[in-house]
């Protein structure tokens, strides 16, 4: 007989960044198991320093990171951990990102432009990386981007169970914010058996975050709205949206969004807005400041822990959603 038979098992081993240790946390707790200890620290010239404090030879590694403020700055931190892994002998590499930074950039709207969603893979598979699972990108065409397997998870079902449960499902109407997201809006509208309208708007190409809203296709007065979005960063659009549906006669409306980035004006905008309740999940950390009594977050970790135990045990992922396909 040539060569040697091995005896050993596989072994599941949980790394996170420093970007949002606490998901790490509830999704190893899912797992039953712990984020593996982990050094890391800037030098004085913002240079980071990663070194594992436990052997990862021969495991399947599975690295959280999601993509918040200062964004640049996770990610780096990733790809170095990337590096890391792969050069301490791992047996495969997935990629957790909850929320895929540059995910917007997915296409050349004008020309002289990057691609820059397209480059974030580019820079996964050069880094080592095997496998990429995620929660709701910004399109769906991004899972082509990147040379390997791609997990793509959808908060849908915990989004729309939540808004279905605290609401009369008869006064309620799915508010897509804009044509792009008209496709999930419909997936809502099926899930909670409620008809579907778009708040038509328009975006200055020269003026980031300036969006105009035009009119309201379809019939809100006296309805409960549920505005549907992949993410909100400032704030604007959501918020105009919904101030054009109080102007059309809607009688509440409640907003959800997978990633809360609400970076800059957010704060106020969401203070101020007559929405009564904004949902999110803990894809993103929610700043500090925004800690208010109609801000509710919900948990991905048991989805992510479901997906990451399928991975492992060469399950299927798809099956995690295939009742709501």
């Amino acid at each position: 007989m040539t060569g040697i038979k091995t005896t050993g098992e596989k072994k599941l081993m949980l790394f996170s960044g420093r970007a949002h240790p606490e998901l790490a946390e509830e999704v190893a707790k899912q797992l039953g198991i712990g984020v593996v200890p982990t050094k890391a620290f800037d030098f004085a010239n913002g240079e980071i320093y990663v070194r594992f404090q436990e052997s990862a030879r021969g495991a399947d590694c599975f690295l959280m990171q999601s993509h918040t403020a200062p964004i640049n700055k996770w990610i780096v931190e990733q790809l170095i951990m990337i590096d890391a892994l792969k050069r301490a002998s791992a047996r495969s590499i997935t990629v957790i990102v909850p929320f895929y930074g540059y995910a917007r950039q997915d296409k050349k709207h004008r020309g002289r432009e990057p691609i820059s969603a397209r480059l974030m893979a580019d820079l996964f598979g050069t880094a080592g990386a095997d496998r990429i699972l995620t929660v709701d990108l910004h399109t769906d065409q991004i899972q082509g981007f990147f040379d390997g397997p791609v997990d793509h998870l959808f908060a849908l079902p915990l989004l729309a169970d939540y808004v279905g449960a605290k609401t009369d499902r008869s006064k309620l109407t799915v508010v897509s914010p804009d044509a792009g997201r008209v496709r999930v809006a419909d997936r809502w509208a099926d899930r909670l058996g409620a008809p579907l309208a778009i708040v038509h708007k328009r975006r200055d190409p020269d003026v980031a975050n300036q969006v105009t809203v035009h009119e309201v296709v379809g019939d809100v007065e006296g309805r409960v709205c549920v505005l549907v979005d992949d993410m909100i960063d400032t704030g604007g659009t959501i918020c105009a949206a919904a101030d054009a549906l109080f102007a059309n006669g809607a009688e509440d409306v409640i907003v959800t969004a997978t990633h809360g980035v609400l970076s800059g004006p957010a704060a106020d905008r969401l203070k101020n807005s007559k929405v009564s309740e904004f949902v999110f999940t803990n894809t993103l950390p929610t700043p500090g400041e925004l800690e208010l009594d109609k801000i509710t977050v919900l948990s991905m970790a048991p989805t992510i822990a479901r997906a990451v135990r399928e991975v492992f045990e060469d399950g299927s992922v798809t099956s995690l959603f295939e009742e709501n396909a």
